[in-house]
């Protein structure tokens, strides 16, 4: 059986890193490997009652991940629908390249922790490509948003997807992974920003940002669900840490309030002119296809931790490796490679909390290492991949100009993460 289990896990996840080539989604694999591997554990364990009790525990800390997500995405979506973000991209007036770097990548940065990484990362690409005419320019700064997105997402409980896991899963508090990764992930975009800002200096902007008029009303509406919806997304921590319920159901509960604040602004315009202002029609503008892949990956790996395989990997890295310190970032860079969800699920599944308590060094730097290490090639993340679909970013290209820039940086990041948690402890 065990077998049989990790063969079709090593085939599914080899095929969801092979997306692009086979043209097929991701998805569709993680579906099928969950479907696989629960059905041949059911068949080979033929204890029905136990099955049953391990799928509905699986099925509730998946739910969890993916109510969570679905909120945090609508509420994104409607601040896009009400053209929210130009209040930010509307007042950058640089004319230096350099100072459009810094700009950019800061504001990444901090939208990242807020938003997440793969939306921000959408947003900001988007926004390099009215403001800098050369496409050669643009590539790099997509890379540089990349690199920026990842590591603005790693220290926020919100912005990154494996640190809410982690989050909603109990290995980190908030308020902790903020302290903790704060500095390394700052560290993690300012060395490769040192670096480029003495490439790029001199140079100008060569065409400049425009902004377009807005009436009063619409503005209005604008900011409201601009503020509104932002304010939602940075109370959940709050929320969670005053009331001790699950992140999902604060989420949910500030999506009920925007929804309601959405339907009192626009409540006496006709159907057809606020049709797309709507929560509703925002509901149906989020990737469902990657909270589907989330399900399928997250209840495979659910199948690895019933049957004890991530327990025997551990013990078996623990005895091979012996640093933790080393292990964690192996991963990291294991993440450039393939999807950071599935190892970071794994992880999660090889530690368990009874031996490495929450906010554990182990969880910490996890959470660092599987977010920052994704920007080291262009496919180890949601970012990297979002941004090579808007710009046409090629493999090689970002092998050759960004990686070392993004590896440089992980590694410094690593680097003071290990030395502040040293002195600290």
């Amino acid at each position: 059986m065990l077998t049989a289990i990790i063969a079709i896990f090593v085939i599914s996840y080899a095929a969801i890193a092979m997306e692009h080539p086979l043209k097929v989604n991701k998805a569709a694999f993680a579906l099928i490997g969950a479907g696989l591997l629960w059905t041949i554990y059911s068949i080979t364990t033929n204890d029905t009652h136990r099955i049953s009790e391990e799928l509905a525990e699986s099925l509730i800390e998946t739910a969890q991940i993916v109510f969570f997500l679905m909120g945090a995405m609508t509420i994104v979506e409607v601040i896009d629908a009400h053209d929210g973000f130009d209040v930010i991209t509307n007042r950058i007036k640089t004319t230096k390249l350099t100072s459009l770097m810094w700009l950019i990548a800061i504001i990444t940065f901090f939208l990242s922790a807020i938003l997440d990484n793969l939306t921000t990362t959408i947003v900001m690409v988007s926004l390099a490509q009215k403001l800098i005419s050369k496409q050669e320019d643009r590539l790099f700064f997509a890379g540089i948003i990349v690199i920026a997105a990842n590591a603005g997402g790693a220290w926020s409980p919100i912005g990154d997807v494996t640190t809410t896991m982690l989050w909603i899963g109990g290995q980190v508090t908030s308020l902790n992974i903020i302290e903790s990764l704060l500095l390394p992930s700052m560290t993690n975009l300012l060395v490769p920003l040192l670096v480029t800002a003495y490439t790029l200096r001199g140079r100008t902007i060569s065409n400049q940002p425009r902004t377009n008029g807005i009436d009063s009303s619409k503005k209005t509406s604008r900011d409201v669900m601009l503020f509104s919806g932002l304010g939602i997304l940075a109370a959940v921590p709050a929320f969670k840490a005053v009331t001790h319920l699950p992140p999902f159901l604060g989420i949910l509960f500030g999506l009920g309030i925007l929804w309601l604040i959405g339907d009192i602004l626009h409540r006496n315009k006709d159907e057809d002119s606020k049709q797309h202002l709507t929560l509703a029609n925002a509901l149906g503008r989020i990737d469902l296809a990657s909270i589907v892949f989330f399900v399928g990956i997250l209840l495979s790996v659910a199948v690895l931790e019933h049957t004890n395989v991530l327990n025997s990997l551990a013990d078996w890295l623990n005895k091979v490796v012996l640093r933790q310190d080393l292990i964690v970032m192996i991963i990291g860079v294991a993440s450039a490679v393939v999807d950071n969800v599935p190892l970071v699920a794994a992880s999660m599944g090889m530690y368990s909390l009874t031996t490495y308590p929450t906010d554990h060094f182990i969880w910490e730097f996890l959470a660092y290492c599987a977010g920052t290490g994704g920007s080291i090639l262009i496919i180890g993340s949601a970012a990297g991949i979002a941004a090579m679909g808007l710009e046409k970013i090629n493999f090689v290209w970002y092998l050759k100009k960004v990686s070392g820039l993004a590896l440089i940086g992980y590694l410094a990041g690593a680097g003071v993460y290990l030395l502040q948690y040293n002195l600290t402890h």
